[in-house]
């Protein structure tokens, strides 16, 4: 009898000490996993979801009110609040405002949890594709930039490894050479945002 007492004795000890163990495991994978954690991947387990919008804080100071709808390898598209859409380089953010519930989902999907295949294509393509496409399609937008305290409005002639060609004319205005005023290389560092 007493030395069931002393099995039973030494079996909680035993399972004391593996739930502790357990947990204490647990946290460290969790932590292993939060370490391994982009801004890009928590913004885009929050991309194309109902939820509050967002506000990007960019490293010109400039506050811009979102709702993602696709992230790529260095980019962001984005629904505006106020309307319209534009794309932000993933270097151009400087903080991310968002409710705690939004907050919490952005932490959902951790890089073990998402699938093989998570975000498809587009989690593949660089600003640069976008950027061509928008040339291609000649689709008059803003340029903001960290050099330019008055967006430039235009059209994307040309694009580069490292920047692009715009040719600036007055908003409303077809991009034909009477219309252009200038013309402009526009370093893809030095962007902020493009408002479309």
């Amino acid at each position: 009898m007493r030395f069931d007492l002393l099995f039973d004795d030494l079996e909680a000890q035993l399972e004391s000490r593996l739930d502790a163990e357990g947990a204490q495991q647990r946290g460290e994978e969790e932590r292993l996993r939060a370490a391994r954690t982009s801004l890009r991947d928590r913004l885009a387990s929050l991309a194309g979801k109902a939820g509050p919008g967002i506000r990007l804080r960019l490293v010109d100071g400039l506050a811009v009110d979102i709702a993602p709808v696709t992230v790529g390898r260095d980019w962001l598209a984005a629904e505006l609040d106020g309307g319209g859409e534009c794309v932000v380089p993933l270097g151009s953010i400087a903080s991310v405002t968002l409710s705690a519930a939004r907050l919490r989902q952005s932490r959902e999907q951790m890089p073990e949890q998402q699938p093989p295949a998570a975000g498809g294509l587009s989690a593949k393509i660089g600003i640069g594709v976008v950027l061509r496409d928008l040339a291609r399609r000649r689709v008059p937008l803003d340029v903001l930039g960290r050099a330019e305290p008055v967006p430039l409005h235009g059209t994307i002639d040309r694009v580069g490894a490292d920047h692009f060609d715009l040719a600036v004319h007055e908003r409303g205005a077809v991009r034909r050479e009477s219309s252009v005023i200038e013309h402009r290389m526009v370093a893809l560092t030095a962007v902020t945002l493009l408002r479309l």
